[in-house]
């Protein structure tokens, strides 16, 4: 029987067309957009036996990931697991390294493609959904229509289903609670959800809000709210700005200029002006954020008073028809376009900054079917599900920490401004963003699989590891694609339990669950890595006087070790694996960037028979993206079950600081 359904879905969805057929499909799992959530949901599902069908409303697989955010979001590496480790380690392997996390945007896209075809996924693409039937609390199908003639073709029929979108369209067609916005502190006791007016990505005081300066009978520039100044950390239903994440070429010989586009208005961009203007240290670097990619390429993402994100033009976006969201994107995307333009050509532009932009085109090999331009919108937060459990504020700072964990987060409590307003200080009315949050300062923190599924009262067979259950600003430190890629694993083990338990998503076993994501981390059956980390205390053994620095920029995990290295007498951390299966193992140590330290780490690597001394010279560890530290190669070795090999760090010959953080050992 999966034979014929595979036959089937092979002769329709391997072009991306779909034959005109009336038939109902039926699956195991059903898993609705084709997200990096969504492309690593249905791998595992089918490297776990079961049928899948992947729908995708678009063309590209890989959403926001393969859509030009490149430059990764990650807040600490040690968060991420399974699946979605090891995709940013595929892009290592494409760039030359053991793992990377920024990367050009076909290149994301390749590697999806490459994990649906290792797992033989069936992928529909350029249908969206048009209605859910439902019997009782469980999901029995959903019907779909084509993107573009919007007519009812397709049935699919499925034991679980799975939300990957960014929109959580399905878990609202499924009579799923959702919200909207930002909630008041008090509904969760928070104190940074809400109004926010605060100091970050804000205009420097006096920048004039009107159209004609200090006369507002002339009405306010373009973007200005008349919306009024609330105390803070009230709610309302505002949502945070989008953007695109922009990849240009810096390359003259892979870019195409950046000509005007359609309905330009160059009166939009009037506070980019005024803002530069009070403030002179505002520059290209810092209006646009242009981190680099490989091959001379951008991510550039918001930065800044005034720059990508379009403030105020998507409220009605997370719940609005398809026709309306297009119209919406496409404001964003002619809105985006137009900043570039402006910048580079509008004669009033500061000449440092004119320049730095006409040095940057369209990359002429990114997004060659849609004009080298991105087809998806940075949605950063649409609808979130109110489930069985709600993440908060006390979850991400670890004052509250959920038991049943299936994945982690580890980034800073984001959120992008919501609203541009006249605000009134010294008695001189001036322009302000208000929303902007970037609170951190916390270490890595389990996210609970309660909220992955909504109440056993409203559905018993939906999983949502992108629209998850959280509030809003908790949401904010959730929401990196990493994560929402583990999540997502998550989900479709746990759909295969409950399919094969034969029980609902909300009845599957918490412990079994976790237990089989730590055996099986790339559900292939695979012999998993073994990670030593500073904070274990059966694997790691010190001598002499060491300092844990907790949750310090740049540690693998919640710390990591140091100490001087001058003083008497040797000072050693030694880690040792417990090796369950014999082989060959690739070794690796982290290695932190930080102030003072020594020029030089010696080690003793020994395989339990052999000692190896290595040494690791500052100056060769290279940092890229978002994190503060590397993996380090060691070499190969034989090991044996047990405990006799080890990695010890030494502050032999040391000159400044040593530091012991965590080893690795991967199976070749």
């Amino acid at each position: 029987m999966r034979n014929s359904i595979r036959l089937l879905f092979l002769a329709c969805f391997l072009t991306g067309e779909l034959v005109a057929q009336t038939s109902p499909v039926t699956v195991d799992i059903c898993v609705y957009g084709g997200s990096s959530a969504g492309v690593i949901a249905a791998y595992t599902a089918r490297q776990l036996g079961k049928s899948v069908i992947l729908i995708e409303p678009g063309r590209h697989l890989g959403g926001l990931t393969t859509g030009g955010l490149g430059y990764t979001d990650i807040g600490n590496k040690y968060a991420i697991s399974g699946i979605a480790r090891d995709y940013y380690r595929q892009i290592g392997k494409h760039y030359g390294k053991f793992e990377q996390w920024i990367f050009e945007p076909h290149v994301a896209e390749d590697l999806f493609k490459s994990y649906i075809k290792r797992g033989d996924v069936n992928v529909l693409y350029e249908h969206r959904l048009q209605s859910v039937k439902k019997q009782g609390t469980a999901i029995q199908s959903i019907t779909l229509e084509s993107s573009s003639a919007g007519s009812a073709t397709r049935t699919v029929n499925a034991k679980v289903f799975l939300d990957c979108t960014y929109e959580g369209d399905l878990l609202a067609k499924a009579g799923v609670s959702y919200t909207v916005g930002r909630e008041d502190n008090k509904t969760y006791g928070e104190t940074y959800n809400g109004f926010q007016l605060l100091d970050k990505h804000q205009f420097a005081d006096g920048v004039d809000p009107y159209k004609i300066p200090g006369k507002p009978e002339s009405g306010l520039l373009w973007g200005i709210s008349t919306a009024k100044v609330l105390p803070t950390g009230t709610g309302n239903k505002d949502v945070q700005a989008y953007n695109f994440r922009i990849c240009l070429s810096s390359d003259p010989a892979n870019s195409i200029p950046i000509t005007r586009p359609e309905g330009y208005d160059s009166t939009r961009y009037e506070l980019l002006l005024r803002a530069i203007d009070k403030n002179p240290k505002l520059a290209f670097n810092t209006i646009l954020k242009p981190d680099r990619m490989p091959n001379q390429k951008t991510d550039i993402n918001n930065n800044g008073p005034f720059s990508t994100d379009m403030i105020g033009v998507n409220y009605d976006f997370p719940e609005a028809s398809y026709a309306r969201r297009a119209a919406i994107q496409r404001e964003h995307e002619l809105y985006n376009k137009g900043l570039l333009y402006f910048i580079g050509h509008d004669p009033r532009m500061r000449k440092d900054i004119q320049t730095e932009m006409l040095k940057f085109g369209y990359p002429k090999d990114e997004y060659t079917d849609s004009g080298n331009w991105s087809t998806q919108m940075y949605v950063r937060e649409a609808r979130r599900m109110v489930g069985a459990h709600v993440m908060t504020q006390a979850n991400c700072q670890g004052r509250e920490v959920v038991p049943d964990g299936v994945g982690m987060a580890a980034y800073t409590m984001d959120s992008h401004n919501c609203q541009r307003l006249v605000v009134e200080k010294n008695g001189m009315k001036m322009v302000k963003n208000e929303g902007d949050v970037q609170v951190g300062g916390f270490p890595p923190y389990p996210i609970s699989y309660r909220c992955l599924t909504p109440k056993a009262t409203e559905c018993t067979n939906l999983l949502v590891p992108v629209c998850l259950s959280a509030s809003h600003i908790a949401y904010g430190s959730i929401r990196m694609e990493p994560v929402f890629m583990v999540l997502a694993q998550s989900s479709a083990v746990a759909a295969g339990m409950a399919i094969d338990g034969k029980t609902s998503v909300q009845g599957v076993d918490i412990k079994k669950l976790q237990s089989q994501l730590k055996a099986n981390p790339l559900a292939d059956g695979s012999t998993p890595e073994i990670l030593v980390d500073n904070d274990d205390p059966t694997q790691t053994a010190r001598t002499g006087e060491w300092t844990r620095e907790n949750n310090p920029k740049g540690a693998y995990g919640p710390s990591y070790f140091t100490t001087a290295g001058s003083g008497s007498g040797m000072k050693t951390v030694r880690f040792s694996p417990a090796v369950t299966k014999a082989g060959i193992y690739h070794a690796y140590i982290y290695i932190p960037k930080l102030t003072g330290a020594s020029s030089k780490t010696n080690l003793i690597v020994s395989d339990g028979n052999q000692p190896k001394p290595i040494t690791i010279r500052e100056s060769d560890i290279r940092v890229e993206g978002q994190t503060s530290g590397e993996w380090v190669s060691l070499g190969s070795y034989k090991l044996s079950p047990g405990k006799k090999s080890f990695v010890e760090v030494s502050t032999k010959d040391a000159d400044g600081i040593v530091v012991a953080d965590a080893v690795l050992f991967v199976p070749n």
